[in-house]
């Protein structure tokens, strides 16, 4: 029998109170003008949650289908993220992305890596690393109104640990958002973010570039059995375990089927968090300027 599929309208509750959609429109990779026609479209059929990133070079396309788009500035959840370069210039670099999308504010501002890198000699600092960057983050974001909520990407546990019990942090992120799928579940990561009220966004959801979750035939079979797409069963399994997600597309038929989910039987569920314990974790973004093990 198939799948009841719904547009989901699912929200998640940040610390600060905020609702964050369960939901929305990833945009790595979207060249300028295809992300404009993606956001467009999104937001006309039922998306409320917009991602985005300096270093993606997109942000002004981003800003103007927000704006062409019709729905209500209130109404959409943006989230932008500060390169690894600006880690000392955080205030410009947060004025540099509002401008360019057209915005007063972000919903939620993130640093992109735990990597703080001089631009001149494209080397970590010595003297200056993400706990220093968070610090100048949390000033902004209590002594302005150009982010409602601040948080993280790329943390490991440990990480976040020292960024947490770090002397002056008193602000604990709103959001971690990482690479996680059926074969990225990181159940410690997972846990911990629990444990400490922070919302796990989920980056590349379908694998990443290709879709390479589409072939297994654990997802295919669960696809078929339900009458749906390998994409929305993938969608559906990273909302039900209370994470975000953020799919990509620049199509506009799969942004709207991206948006339809179902609720997965139990056993079709266990079955998607087991795929790694037998085919292998896979970390499809692991830049070199970064370390996970740390």
């Amino acid at each position: 029998m198939p799948a009841q599929l719904q547009v989901n309208t699912d929200t998640f509750t940040l610390n600060t109170g905020a609702k964050i959609p369960a939901i929305g429109l990833g945009t790595w990779q979207s060249a300028p003008g295809d992300v404009y026609h993606a956001t467009v479209a999104a937001l006309k059929n039922g998306y409320r949650h917009i991602d985005t990133a300096a270093i993606y070079g997109n942000e002004e396309d981003v800003g103007r289908g927000i704006k062409d788009s019709g729905v209500p500035r209130e109404e959409i959840f943006v989230t932008t993220k500060l390169w690894n370069t600006e880690h000392k210039n955080i205030q410009q670099a947060l004025d540099v992305s509002l401008e360019k999308l057209g915005l007063d504010y972000v919903d939620l501002y993130l640093i992109h890596w735990p990597v703080s890198t001089d631009k001149t000699t494209n080397e970590p600092y010595k003297d200056y690393d993400f706990v220093d960057a968070y610090k100048e983050l949390q000033r902004i974001y209590k002594n302005t109104k150009k982010v409602k909520a601040i948080g993280v990407s790329n943390f490991t546990v440990k990480k976040l640990h020292k960024l947490l019990t770090a002397e002056g942090v008193d602000v604990v992120p709103a959001t971690n958002q990482v690479e996680a799928h059926p074969l990225l579940t990181q159940p410690d990561l997972y846990n911990y973010l629990q444990e400490k009220g922070i919302v796990l966004e989920a980056y590349s959801p379908l694998g990443s570039t290709g879709s390479p979750l589409f072939k297994y035939e654990d997802v295919t079979k669960i696809a078929e059995k339900n009458g749906v797409e390998p994409a929305q069963v993938l969608i559906s399994w990273a909302v039900q375990r209370k994470t975000v997600v953020l799919p990509k597309s620049v199509t506009e038929a799969r942004i709207i089927s991206n948006l339809k989910t179902f609720t997965l039987s139990d056993e079709d569920f266990q079955t998607l968090n087991k795929i790694s314990l037998t085919e292998g974790e896979v970390r499809t973004c692991d830049p070199p300027f970064n370390n996970f093990k740390d």
